[in-house]
């Protein structure tokens, strides 16, 4: 018995022994490069200049499936970031900055977005990122930007890019009627909605990207939040769509980015091996 005993252990060790190997081996190194400009036009102005800038946060070998993310903040505030929940996750991560009312009006911010997604497809391959698996995402204003820079397919148009080549769609909580900054500027109070040319709704079609609309508990949310996400998932669905759905975090507010990113991850995954496999 003691010899078995011993025997056993001597086979556990070299089976901890060869996958701590073979961990360390497969362990990837990131790099984050900070502060690149989107615009490459020099007739930027100075704000331009400040605001329009991206970090990515990618391995250093390979080719990676790329999430881009904006930051919330009403259209009005906040800057770029790399949420740390997506870090070293085997992606590709962006973070993009944009300009924000009152400096400039709120429609230039999906101008912005709309530019540094048409710079990510152009140039991620250069920091091991893969143009053919470009996710976008954000939380808030950030989640309005991520479907109205993709759902109006004009603004990429205008790079001779073709929207519905971005691989998903993941907003949090965001804006799928017009965003109440927009309606500010026109005098149109935040309970009054308005679907527009400046809201997703607007623009519902069978063959955009996949979807994922993750918002926070109905009865938590802001300005019925988790309503208009649940009718723009509806009307896509009588659309045609095939890939989109819904996900309600219950006993969350507004403020439901941090438990909503594995959500995150795991779509990401999950259309990365699919694309693998066409």
């Amino acid at each position: 018995m003691a010899d078995q005993m011993n025997c056993f252990k001597e086979i556990l060790l070299c089976f901890l022994i060869f996958f701590s190997v073979n961990a360390i081996g497969q362990e990837i190194n990131y790099t984050e490069a900070q502060n690149l400009n989107y615009y490459e036009a020099e007739d930027q102005t100075a704000y331009q200049q400040e605001m329009c800038k991206l970090d990515i946060h990618h391995p250093d070998e390979g080719k990676a499936p790329v999430v881009i993310w904006f930051h919330g903040g009403g259209l009005t505030s906040g800057s770029k970031e790399i949420p740390e929940a997506l870090k070293q996750k085997g992606f590709c991560i962006v973070g993009v900055g944009y300009r924000l009312s009152p400096d400039v009006q709120a429609e230039v911010s999906v101008e912005d977005a709309a530019a540094s997604i048409a710079w990510v497809l152009k140039n991620i391959q250069k920091y091991n990122g893969d143009p053919d698996e470009v996710y976008v995402s954000g939380h808030s204003a950030g989640g309005y930007l991520a479907l109205m820079s993709v759902m109006n397919k004009s603004f990429l148009d205008k790079y001779n890019l073709d929207a519905n080549d971005i691989a998903g769609l993941i907003p949090f909580s965001g804006h799928t009627i017009t965003h109440f900054t927009i309606r500010k500027q026109n005098n149109i109070p935040s309970e009054q909605p308005i679907i527009d040319k400046w809201a997703p709704l607007f623009y519902v079609r069978n063959d955009a990207p996949p979807t994922l609309l993750i918002t926070g508990d109905r009865e938590m949310e802001m300005l019925g939040r988790y309503e208009e996400n649940a009718f723009f998932y509806r009307m896509m669905k009588v659309a045609g769509h095939k890939e989109i759905d819904i996900y309600e975090m219950q006993g969350y507010g507004h403020n439901m980015a941090h438990p909503a990113f594995p959500l995150l991850l795991n779509f990401v995954r999950k259309h990365s091996e699919k694309i693998g496999e066409n």
